[in-house]
């Protein structure tokens, strides 16, 4: 291990990228990252400004010989996922990130790295500074809140971007180019919670669904892994059909972003049904470890008595909730008919919450296409909405539907091929990038997306691949050489 990182190439790069760790960065609290931004760019007697949502724009003229190529926008986002080890204490307001070199990588000490996306802020800033990267005009695009609400991309305003080429320095592996993206929407069903009294004679349990491995509701929405609210719903609903079995309370799930990796109920049954209702729960165990055998393997599934509740959910309310869940979709909807292998459109089943007077059902829908996006919504809610529920839809952020025949997207293809002697990627991500709305905005914007390797983001274990990230700038500079006018 070694502590200090400056000696990596390229060292400019790197010098920034230790500077951007000293400087608390949270997402909605990026006030600290952006003076000290402006305050670089106008050191540099570059005109820097702030828009009025937060974003930094700072535009650099082009090197002597190339006033005349197409102006280009390099993007990044400057807040950070905050997560840390529970044994760490560290607080990321105040606190600088302490990266260190671990073998081929680059890590943080307990925390995350914030290397998504602080390399891509470094890269940004090295470029501005240089004096020796041939260039036409620049216009670098620092937004805020990417990770908790796209706030700055959705802040844009027409009129303050002059280039109409994006290169956005937002992408986690090495070799892959990106050309689109997977627009979101959020769908909430709220029930009345309404209950009655536990009957006399009932023996109540508790239903544990863990092991799972979860996942993020784009990337991983078509790996087969398995989804806690639907295990759990499918177990309950068989019961409820099977015994008179009845729910007092359901807890699965989390984040709307997130396939739910764990769930856990509350039921009773009437005493001459224990026995039954036990082999019918190790019945269930079996079926879905079976079903789930290759991509959970830790998947596990227990039940056991415990204290009666207070309550328990009136018949209607139960029939019509459980029913809603069976019948929710969940996963891949439709697959690109362009893109082979490219998740389209989808939806996630996030998460059951009870409330002391609602029961909160949260997922959330994914396509690169505009009125699929639309119609998977409409489908979700139509579900909830015959079983009665309220249903609340978020605005959501658009898509980004891929362009094979961009002209960037060649140029950068190209590029890769030409330094490093072979094909690189060109894929669209079944998740957000904030290219969506910034194409939204700036109808025409020619955009592709791609950055070095970074494993772990979002959590304490986030890494960032050194020997990529060379090869992530040398791409980058090569591709600002060869902008045509």
């Amino acid at each position: 291990m070694k502590d200090n990182i400056n000696g990596l190439r390229p060292e400019r790069l790197w010098y920034y990228f230790t500077e951007i760790c000293r400087i608390p960065r949270p997402s909605k609290k990026e006030e600290k990252i952006a003076a000290w931004l402006l305050s670089f760019g106008k050191s540099l007697g570059l005109e820097s400004i702030q828009d009025e949502v937060g974003n930094i724009l700072i535009r650099k003229p082009a090197t002597a010989g190339k006033e005349n190529v197409k102006p280009v926008i390099l993007q990044s986002h400057i807040d950070m996922v905050c997560e840390k080890n529970s044994d760490v204490e560290f607080d990321f307001d105040n606190d600088a990130i302490q990266p260190y070199i671990d073998g081929s990588w680059v890590k943080a000490r307990g925390t995350t790295l914030g290397a998504d996306d602080g390399i891509g802020i470094a890269a940004q800033l090295a470029v501005l500074e240089s004096k020796d990267i041939p260039h036409g005009p620049i216009e670098c695009l620092f937004t805020i809140d990417e990770e908790t609400g796209l706030t700055g991309a959705f802040g844009l305003k027409p009129g303050l971007l002059n280039g109409r080429i994006l290169l956005n320095l937002d992408s986690e592996d090495e070799g892959q180019i990106f050309i689109g993206c997977a627009g979101g929407r959020d769908t909430v069903a709220v029930f009345d919670l309404e209950t009655e009294d536990v009957p006399e004679g009932s023996v109540a349990y508790r239903i544990s669904i863990t092991g799972l491995k979860g996942g993020h509701s784009g990337d991983d929405i078509n790996k087969g892994l398995g989804n806690a609210v639907k295990l759990l719903n499918r177990f309950l609903w068989n019961g409820s059909e099977k015994f008179f079995m009845r729910v007092s309370s359901m807890d699965a799930g989390n984040l709307r972003n997130a396939i739910a990796r764990e769930g856990f109920a509350i039921v009773t049954v009437s005493v001459e049904q224990c026995a039954a209702f036990e082999q019918f729960a190790k019945e269930y165990t079996h079926i879905i470890k079976e079903e789930l055998r290759t991509t959970e393997p830790l998947l596990a599934f227990s039940m056991e008595k415990t204290a009666l509740p207070a309550t328990l959910l009136t018949p209607d309310v139960e029939y019509w909730l459980l029913n809603a869940l069976y019948a929710c979709p969940h996963g891949v909807i439709e697959y690109s008919r362009d893109i082979p292998n490219f998740v389209e459109t989808s939806t996630n089943l996030a998460s059951v919450k009870f409330t002391d007077d609602k029961i909160i059902v949260t997922s959330s829908q994914r396509s690169s296409v505009e009125s699929a996006k639309k119609d998977i919504c409409d489908m979700v809610s139509s579900v909830f909405f015959l079983a009665g529920a309220d249903i609340e839809q978020s605005a959501g952020y658009p898509g980004w539907k891929p362009d094979p025949e961009s002209l960037i997207l060649k140029l950068t293809v190209d590029s890769y091929k030409r330094l490093f002697r072979q094909d690189p990627q060109v894929l669209a991500i079944h998740a957000g990038l904030e290219c969506g709305l910034v194409g939204a905005i700036y109808p025409g914007m020619d955009m592709v997306s791609f950055g070095p390797t970074i494993k772990g983001a979002h959590s304490p274990d986030e890494r960032l691949e050194i020997e990529s990230t060379v090869k992530f700038w040398d791409l980058l500079v090569d591709i600002l050489n060869r902008i045509p006018e």
